[in-house]
């Protein structure tokens, strides 16, 4: 069975016939954005252009469940970590305390080695908006919650190609993140 789309907030799923029909009915991408990575790169849409990707949303202070989502993603970096067609986007909700240093030493003590896994800081107001309104990455949310109402969320995001969305699974959940590991594999293919 192919794998749905998520077209809005709500999450019901949409199957689709072919990637053709998808380019027609489904109108929610992921949005243009400009980030900075642990590296102090640059990151933006054109990085992700044409390859899958999983977004999560994390801060390196947190001590609940971001260290266990960033194990978790450790997983996906095992298995697709040197593979060109697939990036990790970890944006941080509390980019005012997570400049690229904090990051780059986050990374570290997380073994987070992958070229491909980059841990985001930048405008707050731009993380949160694309949070919101381009992952729908709060399940109660919409475009109901003012932009300044912190941002913390177990949910993990897999885009494919064409900035899709095509799942959403809880990333403190081993079985789920096994689960989207087997959907990326199905959209690599």
């Amino acid at each position: 069975m192919e794998l749905p789309y998520y077209n809005a907030p709500d999450f019901t799923p949409q199957f689709m016939a072919s990637p053709e029909e998808a380019e027609k009915k489904i109108g929610h991408t992921i949005a243009a954005f400009s980030l900075t990575d642990q590296h102090g790169s640059p990151i933006t849409e054109k990085d992700i252009e044409g390859k899958i990707h999983v977004a999560n949303f994390i801060f390196t202070s947190c001590g609940s469940i971001c260290p266990v989502m960033t194990r978790q993603m450790k997983r996906v970096q095992e298995k697709f970590g040197n593979r060109p067609d697939v990036v990790i986007l970890s944006y941080s909700v509390t980019p005012w305390m997570d400049d690229v240093r904090h990051l780059k030493e986050y990374a570290g003590e997380n073994e987070i080695t992958s070229p491909n896994w980059h841990l985001l800081t930048g405008k707050k107001s731009e993380i949160y908006t694309l949070a919101r309104q381009s992952y729908f990455a709060e399940e109660d949310l919409g475009f109901t919650k003012d932009s300044t109402e912190f941002l913390h969320t177990e949910h993990v995001l897999l885009i494919d190609q064409s900035k899709r969305i095509r799942g959403i699974y809880n990333g403190t959940l081993p079985l789920e993140i096994e689960q989207m590991i087997t959907d990326m594999e199905r959209l690599l293919k």
